[in-house]
């Protein structure tokens, strides 16, 4: 029932999307139009895309299975199951269109503190961290069985900076984020849930400034993940928000009046 509920969602919303979305043509924002057709509508490619796609091929032929815990999305009482590696790369793992979007952010960006919430196999996390290798990536996995593989793939891409770290994020990220004066990217792609992704977001705040950007996944995933994109797109400290149906990204730029634009992507 909630599959169809989920399903039927998705459908009613991205056809409200598409009779909505616009392109650089209705932007008068010149920030907003540079990161439109530079960095969003663009499809350059880079030099670390290579690497990490022929990796996914490569984990995408792995029939091997492992038993995974999922926080945010109990498939039963005790939240684990078990499932094999290439379907966890198919159900869990940003397209490669997606993640070459988000290492285009992060490469324009060029943010010192990297938020990456849900690791999965790390393919996502590689991207994040190879767009700028001065990042530090701290990238969060309540499965240990998966983040142990996602480990094993930043050796073989030979990341350095990226730091895992193992545990429900309900109780690791605060005490992470406590570290920080500021951070300055994250990217939300954990617990889908309408609370947990409120609890994230306030989290983050509280360590963003007018510099830092915000990126969540699915925000059309369900009707809650909707629930709280829009009412965080409402949040006054939000200056900037851009739907791009599959991922919504939050400004907080201070000199920008508040405006919420829905992109063609």
């Amino acid at each position: 029932m909630t599959f169809l509920k989920n399903f039927i969602h998705r459908f009613r919303t991205y056809i409200l999307y598409l009779l909505n979305a616009k392109n650089e043509h209705s932007l008068h924002s010149p920030f907003v139009y540079e990161l439109y057709t530079e960095v969003i509508k663009t499809y350059k490619e880079y030099y670390a895309f290579e690497a990490i796609e022929n990796l996914r091929q490569v984990l995408a032929n792995d029939s091997r299975k492992i038993t995974v815990y999922d926080f945010g999305a109990k498939k039963n009482n005790n939240g684990s199951y078990s499932k094999k590696i290439r379907n966890i790369v198919l159900t869990s793992e940003k397209n490669s269109k997606t993640a070459a979007m988000l290492f285009r952010v992060v490469h324009f960006l060029k943010p010192k503190i990297v938020i990456d919430l849900g690791t999965s196999l790390g393919l996502t996390t590689a991207y994040l961290a190879s767009a700028h290798s001065k990042a530090d990536v701290y990238t969060f996995e309540g499965c240990k069985n998966t983040l142990q593989l996602a480990k094993e793939n930043f050796i073989k891409l030979n990341l350095k900076n990226i730091h895992p770290i193992a545990g429900n994020i309900d109780q690791t990220l605060a005490p992470t984020l406590s570290k920080f004066s500021k951070i300055d990217f994250v990217f939300f792609d954990a617990n889908h849930r309408y609370q947990a992704t409120m609890d994230y977001f306030n989290l983050c705040l509280n360590k963003s400034d007018e510099n830092t950007v915000f990126v969540l996944d699915d925000i059309y995933w369900s009707p809650q993940m909707t629930k709280a994109w829009k009412e965080i797109i409402q949040d006054p400290r939000v200056t900037l928000s851009i739907d791009l149906y599959e991922l919504g990204m939050l400004f907080f730029r201070k000199k920008q009046p508040k405006q919420h634009f829905v992109l063609r992507w």
